[in-house]
Parts: structure tokens; C-alpha cells; sequence
């Protein structure tokens, strides 16, 4: 008894049992990591294809996803394999019972075809028909054809999107001038003028545009010519329009460097392309691309009024009812939860600011909302005031470790008060406020529920950045990747296929977050040191 006594008197079971925690805290941080990276990076990897043989006669082409159980017959296991051929066989996947299989083999001439359009096709090559060849699939030069057709035709569809683009742009005087009309129209208001404004955009419109749709025909002509004929595992045959092939690859004949390309060309499409199939394919670069803007965006307005409010609270205010009232307020604030900060900015930014914006600038196009809808700013806003109370804190404990030495010497010297904030006081409590951004930032990156009311949408059709003036477009919705992954996982018509889509996209913004947080870890650090060296 006198041992436990002295065990527990000297701390020994404390240090162990906080020791305990730490590693269970880490343990659970590393489960999850491996988790998402687990099943994230065998996505991309080329699965070999498998034809299975049925007692009924029938065949079955596909890539095996899961095994379990099966709950029919105790004993047994049961396979999940995803058929695709989704037009056809009406759905991706299938149960299939281990005792209801004859044969299984892995056929070298198996091909996976990855579409713009109706999910993946697996099946057998036929042949390949073009307007100016032909190619039997038992051909040598084969694959080097049907490659030569799928870059051809994404060549063209980038052409389309091309053309699709410059037609869009000379439509955008079209479209303003008659918002401005339908708008006087609303209102009661004589649009003579800008009914005659409006036709003669309409004309140098169309004489813009004819060389440009006579182009757009052709382009869908060509795209339309080749065709892949392949043969279904079940029988019969079935025409794929090259231009609807993403990629097309024999799995069960790659070496191992061939699917380390198609694996790394899978990747590199997920990161810089485009959603398709209802996000459940493709890539994810405007999601990408709206995340780190909105971070942006909502830092440069979070950072340095939290900033200025923290300065006023520890330098300047006294220590009176109102300052202490700021402080409770601000504390609770941050206990808000975040919905209600989206409805505040959906009541506020949008229907106050956004239309008093409209009423005062683009009144011609009103009953459309320019900035009173929801957009961009709007969203980063909102976060802005979601992530103001931990920059205020963050920066005032800054502020806080200055010691008042430092503030009494430079006043000493003959500094006035604004010198010894702005040139000793903040530079040394930049640590500090770097590490408020730095939260900030961790915290707006995976927040969704403000964004759904705010301006967040499923599928933006432009993104708030291109090459049309001014470039950058504050008022346009947007897509984030906190909410991509709840449409891909919860909304989603597929959420089986999609599943490991979820969790690349979760391991993405894993990253951009690691990545945005070290890069002003990084900088708190450097400056941290120049402030050491500066002191000695």
C-alpha cells in the first residue's frame, strides 16, 4: 500500500496516463490519415478486369471492389464487381455470390473505357471506324489507332469549348443591354432608346458569331465520325463515340510502368480538371480553385480588422464596461454555431448590401440581382466574421507578450506612441497574429454551412477568375471542396461509385490546408528568428 502511495504522490500514474492520451490522440489523427490515404490512393490505381462465368450461362466483365459475408448463406462469401456499362445494364454494380460462379478468368483483351458520359465501359474491341480508316482490333497498330482518335477528339472538344467561350463573350453586351431593357420594362420606363441599343448588338452579334457557329458545326461533325465498336461480356455489340472516351486501356495487359502512367494521368486529371457524371467524376480544380480563393479572400478581411480591433483593445481602450462588454461579445461569438453566421450573411451581405449595390449600380438590370445573390465575396465575408474572434484573441495574447520594457525604452528614445506600436510593438507581436491567421484559416477552409446559403453551389458553370474583364469576378457563385464532399457523399444519384471519390477529394483538401498552414507557420517561424537575432 505504501509503494502505491508513493507511486501515485510522485506522479508517476499522472505522467503515464498523459503520455496515454497523447498517443491515443495521435493514434487516432494516424488512423484517419491512413484511412483517406488508403483508400484515395488505390482509387487511381488500374484494377485488373475479371470475367466471371455464372451457374446460368451468363458473363460478367468488371473490376472486383469488395468482398464480404454473404447474409443469404452462412459460410459463403460474396463479391461486389462494377459492371459499368451503365446504359445498358441500367446500374454500376453487382453482388455476386462465390457459389453462383463456374469460372473466373482475367482476360488479356479486356478493355476499360473511361467516358465523359454514362460512367466507365468494359468490354471487348471490335473494331474502330473512322471517316478515313478502319482497324480491327486483332490489328498490331490497334491501340496506336484508337490513342491517335482520342486525342484527335479531344483536341476538337477543346476547340468546342474554345469557340463556346468567345461566343459567350461577344453575348455578354447582348445580355446586359437586355437585362437594362427588361428592366425599364418592369418599371414602367421608355427603353426606346435601348430596344435600338439592344438591336444593334443583336446584329454585329450575329455577324460576329456566323464564322464561329459555321465552325462549332463542323467541329460536332468531326468529333461525331469515329466509333469504337465493342463486344459486351453478356453479347452483343455496342457503338461508343470516341469523343465520349476519356481513356481507354487494356488493364489486365499494362506493366507495371504503364499503370504507374495511367496512374499518375489519372491524378493529374482529378487535380486540374473539370467535374463530370454529377461530380462523381473528373477532377476537381474549381472546387480547388474556390476553396483557396475564398481563404484568400476572407483572410485579407478577417486579419486585419481583427487585427486593428485587437491593437484598440490592448493599447488604446481603457479597462471599462465597454471594452469588457467587446470581450464577452467576442467570446460568445465564437460560440456561435456557424449556420447562424450564414443566415446573418445571407440577411446582411446579400439582400442589404448585395441590393443597395444593385439599387445604386445596376439598376438597368433589376429585377436580376448582380450582387444581390449569392457570390464569392459574400461567402468569404461571412467566414470573415466566423474567424474574427480567434484573430482577435490571437492577436491581442501577441500583443500581451510584449513586454512593456520594450514599449517603455522606445518611448524613451523619443518615440510617439504610433511609431512605438507600428515599428516595435507589431513586428514583435507578429508571431502571435500570424498564428490567429493561421486558425483562421484551418477553420474556414472546412466550414460548409454558411457557404450553402452564401453562394456555394454543386456546379459552377465559370469560375470567378477567367480571362474576361475584370478577371476577377466576386459576384459569381463558386465551388468548395467542403461541400463538393458532402454532395459527392450524401447527394450524390451514385454514392457507391462515388465513395472513393469522397475520399480523394478529403485527402486534397487535407493537403491544401497542410499546405496553406505551413506556409505561415514558416513565415511565424522566420520572423520569430529575426526577432532573436534583432534582440541580441
Amino acid at each position: 500500500m505504501s509503494a502505491l502511495r508513493s507511486f501515485l504522490a510522485e506522479g508517476t500514474a499522472q505522467r503515464w496516463l498523459t503520455g496515454a492520451a497523447v498517443l491515443l490522440s495521435l493514434g487516432m489523427i494516424l488512423g484517419l490519415v491512413l484511412v483517406v490515404v488508403e483508400v484515395a490512393g488505390s482509387f487511381f490505381w488500374p484494377h485488373p478486369l475479371v470475367e466471371l462465368e455464372l451457374e446460368d450461362g451468363s458473363r460478367l466483365l468488371g473490376e472486383i471492389w469488395d468482398r464480404e459475408p454473404d447474409p443469404r448463406a452462412p459460410g459463403t462469401q460474396r463479391v461486389r464487381i462494377k459492371v459499368g456499362n451503365r446504359e445498358v445494364l441500367g446500374a454500376d454494380f453487382r453482388w455476386v455470390r462465390d457459389a453462383s460462379v463456374r469460372s473466373r478468368r482475367e482476360p488479356a483483351d479486356a478493355w476499360l473505357l473511361e467516358r465523359r458520359e454514362y460512367g466507365n465501359f468494359f468490354g471487348f474491341p471490335e473494331r474502330l471506324e473512322s471517316s478515313d480508316r478502319r482497324s480491327e482490333a486483332t490489328s498490331p497498330d490497334f491501340a496506336a489507332a484508337l490513342e491517335d482518335e482520342v486525342r484527335a477528339a479531344g483536341r476538337l472538344l477543346d476547340e468546342d469549348r474554345g469557340l463556346r467561350r468567345k461566343l459567350d463573350r461577344l453575348h455578354a453586351p447582348v445580355a446586359r443591354l437586355q437585362a437594362r431593357v427588361n428592366g425599364a420594362l418592369a418599371r414602367g420606363e421608355q427603353a426606346t432608346a435601348l430596344q435600338a441599343q439592344l438591336a444593334e448588338a443583336q446584329r454585329r452579334e450575329a455577324e460576329a458569331s456566323l464564322p464561329l457557329v459555321q465552325r462549332l458545326g463542323e467541329v460536332h461533325d468531326l468529333a461525331g465520325r469515329a466509333r469504337l465498336i465493342m463486344r459486351m461480356a453478356g453479347g452483343g455489340e455496342k457503338a461508343i463515340v470516341v469523343s465520349n472516351i476519356v481513356r481507354a486501356v487494356p488493364p489486365n495487359a499494362l506493366s507495371t510502368g504503364a499503370r504507374l502512367t495511367v496512374y499518375l494521368d489519372r491524378w493529374w486529371e482529378f487535380l486540374s480538371g473539370e467535374p463530370r457524371e454529377s461530380n462523381t467524376e473528373g477532377g476537381i480544380f474549381p472546387a480547388i480553385f474556390g476553396t483557396a480563393l475564398m481563404v484568400m479572400l476572407m483572410t485579407l478581411a478577417a486579419v486585419p480588422l481583427g487585427v486593428v480591433t485587437a491593437v484598440y483593445l490592448n493599447e488604446y481602450a481603457r479597462d471599462n464596461a465597454f471594452t469588457a462588454a467587446v470581450r464577452l461579445a467576442l467570446a460568445n461569438l465564437a460560440g456561435v454555431p456557424s449556420i447562424v453566421f450564414g443566415a446573418f450573411g445571407l440577411g446582411f451581405f446579400v439582400y442589404t448590401v448585395g441590393g443597395g449595390i444593385d439599387r445604386l449600380l445596376y439598376s438597368d438590370a433589376l429585377p436580376t440581382p448582380t450582387f444581390g445573390t449569392g457570390g464569392i465575396l459574400w461567402a468569404a465575408l461571412t467566414l470573415a466574421l466566423l474567424t474574427l474572434p480567434v484573430v482577435v484573441v490571437a492577436t491581442e495574447e501577441g500583443l500581451q507578450s510584449v513586454p512593456q520594457a520594450v514599449r517603455d525604452g522606445a518611448r524613451a528614445l523619443g518615440a510617439t506612441r504610433w511609431q512605438t506600436l507600428r515599428r516595435v510593438v507589431l513586428p514583435y507581436a507578429t508571431p502571435g497574429i500570424l498564428t490567429g491567421a493561421i486558425l483562421a484559416v484551418a477553420r474556414a477552409a472546412g466550414e460548409v454551412a454558411p457557404l450553402m446559403v452564401t453562394g456555394v453551389v454543386k456546379l459552377a458553370p465559370t469560375m470567378p477568375f477567367d480571362t474576361t474583364p475584370p478577371f476577377l469576378h466576386l459576384d459569381r457563385k463558386f465551388m468548395h471542396m467542403g461541400f463538393h464532399i458532402f454532395d459527392v457523399g450524401f447527394q450524390s444519384p451514385n454514392v457507391e461509385a462515388a465513395k472513393p471519390m469522397v475520399y480523394a477529394t478529403v485527402l486534397v483538401l487535407l493537403v491544401l490546408v497542410v499546405v496553406l498552414n505551413m506556409a505561415a507557420i514558416l513565415l511565424r517561424n522566420r520572423l520569430r528568428k529575426r526577432l532573436r537575432g534583432a534582440a541580441v
